[in-house]
């Protein structure tokens, strides 16, 4: 008889809750890179399901989940054993408008499950070996490769290849499926157009209509460049007023920049989020061949500052980042005392690219 993945969820969101008034918590580092040194070829995405699919599959690692388990279960273990306490499913890109490019998106519901299932698994084996450190799993939604706020067209600056509804349904079927597969709180994460994290953000919320239990909120945007902006054209500051609504669990940053051209938007996050603040940057900036060449102690160095100022909540690693650098960022956070949340006093907070404040 099989264990619903879902019991004992009310003590597990209770629990991750008096984990973050108490340390700053440890997030898992990159899916891609790991996926990238097992030098998997195209059998290993198909499997035996989709031996016959009439597209090509590899590099669809959100896949691995259904035809390679074993891999996606291995690699929970590893970042759990570098002192994660909170892991990612692996399902990034597991929308059925992202898995259009691979003709799969009747499978979404079924990869989502099982990237729960699978996270789920591993966290409660490792909650059991170290009680003292519960270990937890967020859902992974990540962006889409269609905008809402950007024109797919230089010459038609109102043509869109997806509509609000069509991106909102698509967040619908995959937020469902992980909530059903065990999740402990939602990551709505590498957000660069923040019209389409309201997709995401109001179709997890509507949850709630159909009966389904409130989970925590992360989310999470991607500063592009040096401008301090999302690639949308948002601000730090517009991008929290855009999203404060939803009072998100925590809020914060990841990608695109490593952790030193990260930290002032991080800072400037941290004086005006009232809720917890999350960042997991790069491994650096990559360099000319893709690859990042920061090693553990040059990323953790710098984020045990972050965690020293009384920056963070929550620290981890994007792109380049290994087991090894969040062991190295684990201790770095290692006995420091977690961010308390400014109290804001009461105005009128607007934004469009720019913040809006009347007090």
């Amino acid at each position: 008889m099989s264990v619903d993945p879902r019991q004992g969820r009310a003590e597990r969101i209770a629990a991750l809750h008096a984990a973050a008034k108490t340390q700053v918590l440890v997030l898992d580092g990159s899916w891609g890179v790991m996926i990238q040194r097992r030098g998997l070829e195209e059998a290993d995405f198909r499997g035996e399901r989709f031996a016959d699919h009439a597209m090509p599959l590899k590099g669809d690692n959100d896949l691995l989940c259904l035809t390679r388990p074993d891999i996606v279960a291995n690699l929970h273990d590893l970042y759990f054993e570098a002192g994660a306490d909170i892991a990612e499913t692996n399902t990034f890109n597991a929308t059925a408008i992202s898995q259009a490019d691979y003709g799969l998106e009747s499978a979404v519901r079924d990869l989502n499950l099982a990237a729960a299932r699978l996270a789920r698994t591993s966290a409660e084996a490792w909650s059991q070996r170290t009680p003292e450190k519960p270990r937890f799993v967020a859902g992974s939604i990540g962006p889409l490769n269609r905008t809402l706020s950007m024109s797919s067209d230089v010459n038609d600056p109102g043509a869109r290849q997806v509509s609000f509804d069509a991106v909102y349904e698509a967040y619908r079927e995959q937020a469902r499926a992980l909530h059903e597969g065990g999740v402990d709180l939602f990551l709505v994460e590498t957000v660069f157009d923040t019209l389409n994290a309201k997709a995401a953000i109001k179709a997890i919320l509507d949850l709630q209509d159909e009966g389904f239990e409130p989970l925590p909120l992360w989310i999470s945007g991607t500063i592009t460049d040096r401008s301090g902006r999302t690639l949308s054209g948002q601000t730090v500051a517009a991008f929290w007023h855009s999203i404060r609504h939803a009072r998100p669990f925590a809020v914060g940053f990841n990608c695109a920049l490593g952790a030193e051209l990260m930290r002032p938007h991080v800072a400037e996050l941290a004086r005006i989020a009232d809720t917890l603040v999350a960042a997991y940057p790069n491994a650096g900036l990559p360099n000319a061949f893709g690859q990042y060449d920061e090693t553990p102690e040059e990323t953790a160095g710098q984020l045990r500052e972050w965690a020293a100022s009384g920056l963070v909540n929550i620290l981890g690693g994007c792109c380049g980042t290994t087991p090894e650098h969040i062991a190295a960022i684990a201790e770095a956070a290692r006995g420091a005392s977690p961010r308390v949340p400014p109290e804001m006093t009461p105005a009128l907070r607007l934004s469009g690219l720019e913040a809006f404040e009347l007090a």
